[in-house]
């Protein structure tokens, strides 16, 4: 066989499943470019609405500006801040916005017409972040003086005053999605609490998440709650008393801010490190990473994945919207032109009289002589399938590139020449690869071809065990052991797999998100809109 005709060992097919593209990364590629929008300060908090899902509230500085996502340009401006506004946040419906003030002050608007409703006093340092309970008639604040307050909407009283549960600035919280009485809030300390308003002790639980907490987030179900702060992100359990589900890190700096995508079925987070990171939370595992010029302080993101918002340090916010099925046609036609152009320069560049003029596919390039071929290569180019192994199986090539021996043994397994490579061989040499396949049998990127190779090996000695020295024995049952671990293991995991999904099924299933419609029915009485209080009325903000 000439060299030439021989190729190089492809062992690209065993890189790290990181670089795999999966649905996920081709799915988040369809984000179109970035759309910078520059405030004049940090982006405190951003949020979309729910009732019209091309609308989101950005909060900077001493105003809260409603954009729309199509056009760019303000709605609204509700500018009624003496000093800096902080997280303004919609209520379900969409109709009503809250926002924390550095005066201490809650804030309710009316997002139609721009007028403060009412204006909720009792907070003696500056409310950071507002959120309205599940049942839409009370409001949550999160405060620097160490208390979370519950408000009565209607009444603009304080229901509940939450005090000495936190020793140190409070500036995350979310409310339960389903159940108006429960709500968390994590504060400096490191400290998260859960609330349940129908309870004589209102803590029911006093967790701690090891750093000062940034973001809290509820999941759409309900059952489980995510917190972040330092560069740790962790998920919590409430139906199992507020177990710990799992801990990530995958940011190196601290994470700022949490938001749910994908109907719930994907978890964002931001980080000081110009990261957002998008988890599975079935798997809770790092799905996609989109990197920004600067570090990220807000995040949102739009009903049916419409939009990614992002704010920075620096002011900057950076809108990436999802680039819609309903144009495949135009990018086909520009991807298409493009390759077009691309095949006419070749042409036209290296013009060949013996070839007609017509446009190719793909250009088959003619290999030279001396591509390089290593040393295990040329052993399978002559057959020579013992020395190819024994050339892979050096120390320290089995300690830097594994994925070169278990490619070589793929090649083997191919040729069906695995089993002829291990006659013959000295003890130590045998050892050395059974060893090799139990250290190695439990990667997944490497489990399918050393089980195979692994019954293999048991084949070709299991008839000659008799003559087999102790040591070999050992490492033999080893092998056997390792084989039918790994084999009741996949098992277990494809039962407990099994199991999950058929409850992640029915809580999906049952999660039903309640849209009401934008405009009143025929028939139906029309709701009553809210009046300022007095209060609100008398509320003024001076300008220098």
């Amino acid at each position: 066989m000439h060299s030439n005709n021989f190729l190089p060992l492809n062992i690209r097919r065993l890189q790290q499943r990181a670089y795999v593209e999966t649905p996920d990364t081709i799915y988040w590629k369809r984000l179109a470019k970035p759309e910078q929008i520059k405030e004049h300060n940090a982006v405190d908090y951003l949020d979309f609405s729910s009732s019209d899902p091309d609308n989101f509230a950005v909060t900077s500085s001493v105003r809260v500006q409603i954009y729309n996502l199509v056009t760019k340009l303000v709605v609204k401006n509700l500018s009624r801040f003496q000093k800096s506004a902080y997280g303004a946040a919609f209520r379900q419906d969409g109709r009503l916005l809250a926002a924390g003030d550095e005066e201490g002050y809650v804030k309710l608007f009316d997002t139609t017409n721009r007028s403060i409703l009412r204006l909720f006093k009792g907070h003696k340092a500056p409310v950071h972040r507002t959120f309205f309970t599940a049942d839409k008639v009370h409001l949550t604040s999160f405060s620097d003086d160490k208390t979370v307050r519950l408000w009565d909407v209607a009444n603009e009283k304080v229901v509940q005053t939450y005090e000495d549960y936190h020793t140190d600035y409070i500036r995350a919280g979310a409310t339960h999605p389903q159940a108006g009485y429960m709500f968390v809030s994590g504060g400096y300390d490191g400290k998260i609490n859960l609330y349940d308003t129908r309870q004589e002790m209102p803590v029911q639980h006093d967790l701690d998440h090891g750093a000062p907490v940034e973001s809290l987030v509820f999941l759409p179900n309900g059952g489980v709650f995510v917190s972040a702060g330092g560069t740790q992100i962790r998920v919590w359990d409430m139906i199992n008393g507020c177990r710990l589900l799992t801990m990530m890190s995958q940011h190196h700096k601290t994470v700022t801010c949490l938001s749910l995508g994908s109907d719930g079925r994907r978890l964002f987070s931001g980080g000081l490190d110009r990261h957002v990171k998008i988890y599975d939370v079935s798997t809770y595992k790092t799905v996609h990473t989109i990197n920004y010029p600067n570090a990220v302080v807000s995040l949102a993101v739009a009903a049916g994945d419409q939009a990614v918002v992002a704010g920075m340090v620096d002011g900057l916010m950076v809108i990436r919207r999802m680039i819609t099925e309903n144009k495949p046609s135009n990018l086909r036609k520009i991807r298409a032109e493009r390759e077009r152009k691309q095949r006419q320069k070749k042409v036209d560049a290296d013009p060949d009289p013996d070839v007609p003029d017509q446009p190719v596919d793909h250009v088959i390039k003619e290999r030279t002589k001396g591509t390089g071929l290593k040393s295990y290569d040329v052993h399978l180019r002559r057959f020579n399938h013992k020395k190819a192994l024994d050339d892979v199986l050096q120390a320290q090539k089995v300690e830097e590139k594994p994925e070169l021996v278990v490619a070589v043994i793929i090649d083997l397994l191919r040729r069906r020449s695995l089993g002829k490579a291990l006659i013959g061989r000295t003890e130590a040499t045998l050892i050395q690869i059974i060893d090799f396949l139990c250290e190695y049998l439990s990667e997944i990127r490497f489990m399918r071809p050393l089980l195979n190779a692994a019954s293999v090996v048991l084949n070709v000695f299991e008839r000659k065990l008799v003559g087999c020295s102790p040591k070999l024995l050992k490492a033999m049952e080893r092998l056997s052991v390792a084989v039918y671990e790994e084999t009741l293991l996949t098992f277990e995991l494809m039962h407990l797999k099994g199991s999950i999904d058929m409850l992640l099924g029915l809580s999906i299933k049952n999660v039903q998100p309640s849209r009401k419609p934008s405009v009143y029915m025929e028939g139906l009485p029309k709701v009553t809109r809210m009046q300022p209080s007095r209060a609100a009325q008398k509320y003024v903000v001076y300008v220098d």
